[in-house]
């Protein structure tokens, strides 16, 4: 299945559940229809975030670097930087907990 057949399927899903979802960030791979199906289906603008034509060599790209920064966060956690989980629901508990405790040093730092 293509990432953006994915996509579909995903937003489909928890378009009843997430309520205050307004705006969602993605990265070149799904332009085209998307956009415009986003918009219809859920009501919500997809914004593609694309490097500038004109930059050479590695370029931070804002939005698009938050979710990259929190993936290295959480790979951070042993646990999680392997698949060691059988069922989803501790993965998401183990996310859980990660997130948790990089809460928590920051506010032990202050």
């Amino acid at each position: 299945m293509s990432d953006r057949d994915g996509a579909m399927r995903l937003l489909l899903t928890v378009r009843g559940l997430v309520h205050r979802l307004v705006r969602i960030w993605a990265d070149g791979g799904y332009r085209g229809a998307l956009i415009e199906w986003v918009q219809r289906m859920c009501h919500w603008s997809l914004e593609i975030i694309l490097r500038s034509d004109t930059a050479q060599g590695f370029q931070v790209l804002p939005k698009r670097w938050i979710v990259e920064r929190t993936f290295a966060w959480l790979l951070n956690s042993r646990r999680l930087s392997k698949d060691y989980e059988y069922h989803p629901v501790t993965s998401t508990g183990m996310i859980y907990a990660a997130m948790i405790r990089l809460m928590l040093r920051r506010l032990a730092q202050s």
